[in-house]
């Protein structure tokens, strides 16, 4: 990640240099250059936060509308896999290799995360080896050009883009790096962790202390920033994920949770054929699913450590996913 002391001041000279040589703006607008939608961008980072309107467009002036990006947002959804098709796609020989090869190399730096956050190192690494492959696949889109593109260019979220991009122009200014430079998915998810910019400046740390955080390419602040949003969603230190489940009954599908939210307790789902493999209270609420597995129909109750998986990504099989990678992990690297 470059640092760049007072990134936006690199653009006022060229600004000024097109204004007093006269030169027609049409001959170097950029994509998103003089566009209505930008100009009243401009002018509410301008009004609300301080930004120098010149500068600003000097940004956007660089920052390039990627079809790519378009059509990758809109295409049809795949069909949705089962879980015996996910689980393949993430727990993996070469995924568990890399990920005891990750986790001895930043021993020190997880075991500290652990222990001021109560995250398990392997749940850490785990996230990073499912978002990014440990670094292997960040995004190669610049995120100024993301954000720009589903900002101003996809309207079924332009609003919720657009507060991205505001939120990755604070964090540009706040971490004095250049927005230019900074790359990421063609959703604008950055880093290792592949956090969005709003997730970046609520959640992420200066895990390292050299005075700034660099997602990017520090693994050291990468870890300590999942660590930190897990904990900041509820991670409960020492506590278990998930229970698997038997059933019985013409009742059990009853009990299955509609959504993320935990929303039925152990006993409510007891009373409908469920059982724990595990002594859970009788008012513990949990997220109760269903998953297809190899051998025929799955049945799970996701705790809040659970719950907490889902918040970085909203998908049951992403956090099956998860978890099971870390279980792996522990047992490829032979501790308790």
């Amino acid at each position: 990640m470059q640092v760049m002391r007072g990134w936006a001041t690199r653009y006022a000279p060229w600004v000024g240099l097109v204004s007093i040589l006269g030169i027609a703006q049409d001959a170097l607008a950029g994509d998103y250059e003089g566009t209505p939608q930008v100009a009243e961008f401009v002018g509410e980072m301008t009004r609300d936060y301080g930004f120098a309107g010149e500068q600003l467009m000097g940004v956007f002036r660089e920052a390039e509308r990627k079809q790519t990006i378009l059509d990758a947002i809109s295409k049809p959804a795949e069909r949705v896999k089962q879980w015996n098709e996910y689980r393949p796609m993430f727990i993996t020989d070469a995924r568990i290799a890399r990920g005891v090869d990750f986790w001895r190399q930043h021993e020190a730096v997880l075991a500290r995360a652990e222990q001021e956050y109560g995250v398990p190192a392997q749940v850490i690494v785990s996230i990073i080896g499912v978002e990014t492959f440990f670094g292997r696949n960040t995004g190669n889109y610049r995120v100024i050009d993301a954000l720009s593109t589903l900002g101003f260019d996809y309207p079924p979220r332009a609003e919720f883009f657009r507060k991205e991009l505001r939120e990755f122009l604070l964090l540009a200014r706040e971490e004095q790096v250049d927005p230019l430079t900074l790359k990421g998915s063609y959703a604008g998810a950055m880093g290792l962790p592949q956090f969005m910019p709003s997730s970046f400046r609520a959640y992420a740390v200066d895990f390292d202390g050299d005075g700034h955080i660099n997602i990017w390419t520090n693994p050291d602040d990468a870890i300590g920033s999942v660590a930190s949003y897990f904990k900041r969603h509820g991670w409960v230190a020492g506590e278990p994920v998930v229970s698997r489940a038997d059933v019985r009954g013409g009742q059990v599908d009853e009990g299955l949770t509609t959504g993320i939210e935990p929303t039925k307790t152990v006993g409510e789902l007891r009373a409908l054929g469920w059982s724990s493999h595990d002594a859970l209270r009788d008012d513990m609420p949990v997220t109760a699913f269903r998953l297809e597995g190899d051998n025929g129909p799955e049945y799970w109750m996701g705790l809040t450590n659970f719950y907490a998986i889902t918040r970085y990504n909203r998908s049951v099989m992403y956090a099956m996913a998860v978890h099971q990678l870390s279980e792996q992990l522990v047992q490829a690297r032979g501790v308790k």
